[in-house]
Parts: structure tokens; sequence; C-alpha cells
């Protein structure tokens, strides 16, 4: 009977190990900047980071015909976060549907890039090429992902002075709901956090109640 107990402690032990492998965390874009639009409060899409060992993933989807731009009110960027760690870099941006004909580029430790109603930020994604991607006249392009290389979760994502993680400076799609399509500016992720459950506030309870029940089995049975 001990080795049942054994067995249940081990396997608790081993799927937090392998959870720790690759924990994420998902916010919502859900606050607004953008001139004449957001006329109810709505979503715009998602942000969801993943830690893989000592580098971050990012996946940014934006939902309703939403598409990723550049224009002044967003600094000039596609996607603004909090970078100033040394030696983290960011590497395989993809793009999705389409990726500008000059490519993508990214950048941490930036001097601060002003997103109207937001705040500053010290990281960032962007068209290479800016006429590729200025003012929305370029591909369409409505999700991004890349890697943040020597940083964890908890590193990235930490407010910037205004209190906000994330933005996406974006073309409002015919069927955003609270927001005319056409229109452009930055949407943004602020304080609390992610969604409830995930990433590894998620993880530490799941752990601590699977190795606590396989210790309380083990206790019985001895």
């Amino acid at each position: 009977m001990k080795s049942v107990a054994r067995l249940a402690f081990l396997a608790a032990a081993g799927l937090c190990a392998s959870s720790a492998v690759a924990q994420a965390d998902t916010f919502t874009f859900t606050s607004c900047h953008i001139s004449g639009g957001c006329t109810t409060p709505t979503t715009f899409g998602t942000v969801t980071l993943t830690q893989v060992g000592t580098n971050v993933n990012f996946n940014v989807s934006l939902a309703n015909g939403n598409r990723f731009v550049e224009t002044g009110a967003g600094a000039g960027e596609l996607f603004l976060f909090n970078d100033t760690l040394a030696g983290s870099t960011i590497t395989t941006i993809i793009s999705a549907p389409n990726t500008p004909a000059g490519g993508l580029s990214g950048f941490t430790n930036l001097p601060p890039q002003h997103a109207d109603g937001t705040g500053d930020f010290t990281a960032s994604v962007e068209c290479t090429v800016a006429s590729d991607c200025n003012g929305g006249s370029g591909p369409t392009i409505n999700a991004l992902t890349f890697t943040v290389t020597n940083a964890t979760l908890a590193q990235l994502e930490t407010p910037n002075a205004n209190g906000n993680l994330f933005v996406a400076d974006i073309l409002c799609g015919a069927t955003q709901p609270g927001c005319s399509g056409g229109l452009t500016g930055p949407v943004d992720v602020s304080v609390p956090g992610p969604i409830v459950g995930a990433g590894l506030p998620g993880l530490v309870l799941a752990c601590g109640g699977l190795v606590g029940l396989a210790r309380r089995r083990r206790q019985k049975i001895a």
C-alpha cells in the first residue's frame, strides 16, 4: 500500500514539474484610448505570455476584425510593453495572416516610448520599414508572436507608472463592438493581472493541492 501512496506523490510532483516548464498568463485588451471610439466597454483581443525555460513567448491576438497599425498615437509601434532587463532580446517575430514586406523588428531597453493615454513603455515590436504599416496602409496583421529571452513572466508583467502592462495600436474592425470601423489608436491592458487560474498563481495552488493530497493519503495508509 505504501507503494501506492508513493506513486501518488510522485505523480503530483511530476505534474508540477512538467507544468513549471511552460507556465502561461493571459490578459485581455479592455482599456481604449481611440479618439472618437470606444463607446461601450468591450474586448479588443488578448495577450498570452508563456514561460519556457529562461525565455517568455508572447502571443498577441486581436479580435473582431481589428488589425495592428502604426500611428503617432501608439508611438509608431505595433505593440508596446515594459522591459528594461539587461541581456534581454526579442527574437523570432512572426505576424499573421500577413508579413510586412520589410519584415518586423523588436527592441528592449528603449528610451520611453509614449502611447496616448497609456504612458511610457520601454520595449516594442514594429515594422522594420515604417511605411509598410503607417496608418494602416500596410498588410492586414491581427496576430503577433515573438520570444523575449532572459526574462520571466513576473518581470514582463510589471506595469508602467500609469499602471499599464501592454499596448497595441489598432485599426478597429467592422465587427468590433463599441468602436467604429476604420478608427485607429491604442488599446491597452492595465492591472490587475491575468485571467484567474492562469500562470504561476494557478500552478502554485494546483501543485499545493496535489502534493497535500498525496501526503495525506500516504499518512492515512501508514
